[in-house]
């Protein structure tokens, strides 16, 4: 009898490995709701976190111009999502796990 896979309300490959943490949203009991976001992880320096940075441009109707800008934010990095600077990554926002992180990350992209 197959195992049934968690799902998680979003298009998203599950991880292959699996870990026993409670705040994976493939795993445990954490559940993704709002934004979703794809970007590149910039930083894994900080325990269980990714610094993960997206492109955007805003325009500026006064001059017809547009202008590049961009977004960083810190994301929870599950163990069971292998992960390396330069990683295009899917994240999701959740409720606030720590000060900073409002995010985890639910699938690399790019594999």
């Amino acid at each position: 009898m197959a195992k049934r896979i968690k799902t998680i309300g979003l298009e998203a490959k599950p991880p292959g490995k699996k870990c026993d943490s409670e705040l994976c949203p493939w795993h445990g009991h954490i559940k993704v709701r709002g934004s979703v976001f794809t970007g590149e992880v910039k930083s894994i320096k900080p325990a269980d976190t990714a610094i993960v940075r997206w492109n955007y441009y805003r325009k500026i109707a006064k001059y017809e111009r547009y202008e590049r800008r961009r977004t960083v934010v810190a994301a929870h990095k599950p163990k069971c999502i292998d992960l390396k600077v330069g990683d295009g990554v899917k994240i999701a926002e959740c409720r606030p796990i720590s000060k900073t992180k409002k995010f985890v990350v639910v699938e690399k992209i790019g594999e």
